[in-house]
């Protein structure tokens, strides 16, 4: 009797090492592929890529008042002007030195009539002075001083030509005797008509609204890069007590310079 043995027909082992090869190659592309996306979505940092910064423009720094003030109070004076044969009566006013050689240029009304005239530098030195030239018709007279102080500091001359009304201004003068009073506003007109104080009609001038009064007559109106841009001549005041009231008018520059005498030396 013939005996037989229930046994399993093995399964081929070539197929069962095939689909194992094919599911780790499918296992491996899988891997690659999240790869590659993660890589590309990320960038090579493994970090969100960003946008590259746009270069921008270094903005130009604006002096301040303060700055302004330090940078041009060596080129202004004060003046006090005491009218021929009236001892008794000084008239103080501002100036501003516009050329090296000392040359001053101040209000024509500040100094008309004078006697005697004294000039006061920054640094203290103290010297008569003479008219050495005038213009009636803007208000606008310069001054050579008879002593200069050890360092001469002419003002930086600018454009009243690039003025806008709403621009930065500044003022420096000497009202009612306060010597080296600056005031900060901005230009709230331009080509003014006023009245000087000797009557005389001016046209063309700057309106400010920085603080000014007499004695401030002669300063310097100043832009906002510390640059000189007009003379002040004049304030408004309907109440006639020449108090000020908000509104001041300056001759500008170019004028000035022009009508009053010659330009800074170069």
């Amino acid at each position: 009797m013939t005996s037989t043995e229930d046994v399993a027909s093995p399964r081929p082992r070539v197929s069962v090492r095939r689909r194992g090869v094919v599911a780790g190659l499918l296992v491996v592309l899988v891997v690659i592929a999240l790869a590659l996306y993660y890589w590309g979505s990320t960038g090579s940092s493994g970090s969100p890529p960003r946008a590259a910064p746009r270069p921008s423009p270094s903005p130009s720094k604006v002096p301040t008042t303060a700055e302004i003030f330090d940078a041009v109070a060596p080129s202004v004076v004060s003046i006090v002007a005491i009218p021929s044969g009236k001892s008794h009566i000084e008239l103080s006013g501002t100036g501003i030195i516009v050329n090296a050689d000392g040359t001053i240029l101040t209000a024509l009304h500040v100094v008309k009539g004078a006697g005697t005239i004294h000039v006061t530098f920054a640094d203290g030195t103290t010297s008569a002075a003479t008219v050495t030239s005038a213009d009636p018709t803007i208000d606008i007279a310069t001054l050579g001083p008879a002593t200069l102080p050890s360092i001469v500091v002419p003002a930086v001359l600018g454009s009243s030509s690039r003025l806008n009304v709403g621009d930065n201004v500044v003022a420096i003068g000497n009202p009612l005797g306060l010597t080296d009073t600056t005031t900060a506003g901005v230009v709230s007109g331009l080509d003014r008509l006023a009245e000087a104080p000797d009557g005389v009609h001016l046209t063309g001038l700057i309106q400010f609204d920085a603080a000014v009064n007499p004695g401030s007559s002669g300063g310097p109106l100043l832009d906002a890069k510390g640059e000189t841009v007009g003379i002040v001549v004049a304030l408004a005041n309907p109440t006639n007590q020449d108090t000020f009231i908000g509104i001041g008018f300056a001759v500008p520059i170019g004028t000035a310079v022009a009508g009053g005498g010659p330009g800074p030396q170069q």
